[in-house]
């Protein structure tokens, strides 16, 4: 069985699991305060170029987001976010669990939101019975693999500041939307343009795990706090510090994305070779194929995959096939013959 079914399948990369088990007979301090967390977060604030930058550890997404936007949120303040966004299609209604409404704006296929959208959508919100929109969040890469360029990411950050509101950036995926190809953005570049960004570990080699990245420690005032009230505080918060100062020591983070992306990409350009039209040409370790209903069954039988949703055409489907740091070439060429040409 090929296994393409997202890129948290497998446990952690050997590097990070070392990490966690030298850690384990230490005694360490709880909750983050620990030697750990203290280099990993120095790590991550020298790559960003973000010395004062506030870091702290999460689990995982959905309670790295809802904390977050419940920090940064007054109580009748909303979030524009893309139809497709994580926090709006798939985490079951957990912002707005914390009092914050969910304002979709909808997007291509490439999942990205435009400055343009902001600013049409604004003045629908100036009657004060309304909720007020103050946080633009969005996700690199997006749901569907799409990646912000810098010039992109400085246009809503621009839009944003002209019309008060806060930037934050899901990034779940994000190793794989800086490694790839073409792109020019980094970590210093979010840290100057998004006012919070996270670093997603679960889905790029670690057990678990999400950092996220306040660059002004104003913003994340108290912000231990509402971590706590929410659920999302570790008591044995080292094993998150360890797997970040593994991730972030001699490039692991990077490596392991490029990895991800390089698999994905040859198995697009395989499937592409076969005739096989895609929904959207994704750059990075998420593809997604379109196929005949007819090859539905017999794929099930030798690969594990997500179904996206119908094709724009009758009798097709749009399959989501997804790389990870421990997909190997034998995988993606092992693959490629269950499809027909």
């Amino acid at each position: 069985m090929y296994l393409f079914r997202n890129d948290y399948s497998f446990g952690a990369h050997p590097k990070v699991l070392d990490a966690v088990a030298r850690s384990s007979a230490e005694g360490n301090p709880g909750y983050g305060f620990d030697p750990h967390c203290e280099h990993a977060i120095q790590l991550i604030r020298d790559l960003a170029q973000a010395p004062e930058a506030d870091v702290s550890f999460f689990i995982g997404g959905t309670s790295v987001n809802f904390t977050a936007i419940a920090a940064f949120l007054r109580p009748w303040e909303g979030v524009f976010c893309p139809q497709t966004g994580h926090i709006n299609g798939h985490e079951s209604g957990a912002v707005e669990a914390t009092g914050h409404k969910i304002l979709p704006l909808p997007t291509g296929p490439d999942g990205k939101l435009r400055p343009r959208q902001i600013e049409a959508a604004l003045p629908t919100y100036e009657d004060v019975h309304l909720v007020k929109p103050r946080l633009v969040y969005i996700s690199q890469a997006t749901e569907t693999g799409g990646v912000y360029t810098r010039d992109e990411l400085e246009a809503l950050h621009n839009v944003c500041r002209a019309h008060d509101l806060l930037l934050f950036v899901d990034g779940a995926r994000l190793g794989c939307a800086l490694a790839a190809a073409g792109n020019t953005l980094t970590l210093a570049d979010l840290a100057r343009l998004a006012d919070a960004f996270t670093i997603g570990g679960t889905k790029n080699g670690a057990l678990m795990g999400e950092a996220l990245v306040i660059p002004d420690p104003k913003l994340a005032e108290d912000l231990f706090r509402i971590k706590k009230q929410r659920g999302a505080v570790l008591a044995k918060g080292w094993l998150l510090g360890a797997q970040f100062e593994a991730l972030f020591t001699d490039g692991l983070y990077f490596e392991l994305a490029r990895h991800s992306n390089a698999m994905a990409q040859r198995l697009q350009e395989g499937l592409s070779e076969k005739g096989i039209s895609f929904y959207f040409l994704s750059p990075t370790n998420q593809i997604f194929p379109i196929v005949d209903d007819s090859l539905l069954p017999a794929l099930r039988e030798v690969c594990a995959f997500e179904v996206w949703g119908p094709a724009p055409r009758m009798g097709q489907t749009v399959i989501r096939l997804v790389a990870s740091f421990a997909t190997t070439e034998a995988d993606v060429e092992g693959l490629l013959p269950h499809f027909p040409l």
